[in-house]
């Protein structure tokens, strides 16, 4: 029943450090989840036994690790002699927490290295443009492309660039889209054969 217990609270050890470091959190302290989680333990060890697991956490996310180099590093972590090594337990949690957590961790970090707004959307229609109604010279001049982005940072409000595209730019758009393309599988094919 204990080790039940102690699993649990290391558990939510690991999701604590997830949402202060990852999730952005800012309720999250290592106070409240000392008192929360561990309340038996002195302050010293709780600190310790925090500072391992989020050093830990932290090797795991940036080294994005899929299952065998989780299952190797932890092996290795528990190899370790004297007080730095992991139990058997709480290698367990961290498999189990990472399994669970890997990819919304990855898509934090993700986010996090972007400068730059990302591309969230993108609609788009096919008008008949009619004349202006300036004077008799000018003529419907056929079907446009308008295009609406919806540019913005995970954390932000997003932010709209719309695009008037006639038949000729929308061509040019899709012959420079091909030619990426083509790009792209040159690339691929090469590293492929290396």
């Amino acid at each position: 029943m204990a080790d039940v217990e102690a699993t649990k609270s290391l558990t939510g050890l690991l999701n604590g450090i997830a949402q202060k470091a990852y999730y952005d959190n800012d309720e999250i302290t290592e106070e409240l989840l000392k008192t929360e989680l561990f309340p038996d333990l002195s302050p010293e060890d709780f600190g310790a036994l925090h500072e391992k697991m989020k050093g830990l956490l932290k090797s795991i996310a940036v080294a994005d690790m899929d299952h065998g180099q989780l299952e190797a590093f932890l092996t290795a972590q528990m190899k370790k002699q004297g007080g730095g090594g992991l139990s058997e337990g709480q290698a367990s949690a961290l498999s189990r927490f990472w399994k669970s957590q890997r990819a919304r961790v990855r898509e934090s970090l993700l986010a996090r290295s972007r400068w730059e707004p990302g591309l969230r959307g993108l609609t788009w229609r096919v008008d008949l443009q009619t004349s202006s109604g300036r004077g008799p010279e000018e003529a419907p001049s056929g079907p446009v492309a308008l295009l609406e982005l919806e540019l913005g940072r995970p954390s932000q409000d997003s932010e709209y660039v719309c695009l008037e595209c006639d038949e000729v730019t929308v061509s040019l758009v899709l012959k420079k889209m091909a030619d990426i393309q083509r790009s792209i599988d040159a690339i691929v094919r090469r590293s492929q054969e290396d």
